[in-house]
């Protein structure tokens, strides 16, 4: 039997380069999958591609209504919802803080952290009449420490690390658990390709060789854990952060001369 059969996994932002592998892999668990997002020409190609099992739900993350309509959706299509990701996210070019405009940082705000705390507004009444299930919220290493010039995405998922211990903390009664993963650099073209009015892609500023395993993480690397936390094998896990970052955070792993 395979870990997700016959459980129901909606993951916004769910045709992009780190959704569209835990979208794939969830399919190959024997999920139903939701995928979530703006882009219908590329979430209704992945759905296409998977076939029986998987559905497009168009999914403005920042609008509650929207978020209504997806989460109805998916219990309509298939009954029920027993686990949420909430993967959707944008990046802001890089700015000092006196030179961000107030425009950007609202928008990566709304995105990054009020489209999360809708996700979980909306989905936990699904996931309450489903018996229970698991959120993931996926944030940064940027959460974990300061990063020059991008404040309005270190700020967003700084705010998300709390919000994810509270709704553990209200929703852990209804056998709901949530938890938040952290990724370093992972090589999808979030970072690869520069953000929108930006120069430069993240990957431009971080070279793996430092890193105590020296390599860019890869998509699958953020999704094996997912997959476990969002299992039964993680239970009795809830209200914690796991970061997979190849050692970024430890700092430079030094060779002896």
């Amino acid at each position: 039997m395979l870990r997700f059969d016959g459980r129901t996994v909606l993951v916004t932002g769910g045709a992009g380069g780190q959704g569209s592998s835990h979208v794939r892999a969830y399919h190959a668990e024997g999920a139903n999958v939701v995928i979530g997002g703006i882009d219908a020409g590329r979430g209704t190609a992945l759905a296409d591609e998977l076939g029986d099992r998987a559905r497009f739900v168009s999914l403005d993350v920042t609008d509650e209504s929207s978020w209504s309509a997806a989460v109805q959706d998916t219990e309509s299509a298939f009954g029920g919802l027993n686990v949420l990701v909430n993967n959707a996210g944008v990046q802001n070019p890089p700015a000092l803080i006196e030179e961000t405009d107030h425009a950007t940082w609202s928008r990566i705000l709304d995105v990054n952290l009020t489209g999360t705390f809708l996700g979980i507004k909306v989905a936990a009444p699904a996931l309450r009449r489903a018996g229970g299930g698991a959120i993931v919220n996926i944030a940064s290493v940027m959460g974990v420490g300061g990063t020059a010039h991008y404040a309005p995405y270190v700020a967003s998922k700084w705010a998300v690390r709390g919000l994810t211990r509270t709704a553990a903390l209200e929703l852990g009664r209804d056998n709901i658990r949530v938890n938040t993963i952290h990724p370093g650099v992972i090589a999808t073209p979030f970072i690869q390709e520069p953000a929108a009015g930006a120069t430069a892609a993240i990957a431009d500023f971080y070279s793996p060789e430092p890193f105590a395993v020296p390599r860019l993480g890869e998509p699958v690397d953020v999704t094996r854990l997912l997959l476990f936390l969002t299992s039964s094998d993680a239970s009795f896990v809830t209200g914690s952060e796991y970061v997979i970052d190849g050692g970024l955070l430890l700092g430079p792993a030094l060779q002896a001369a």
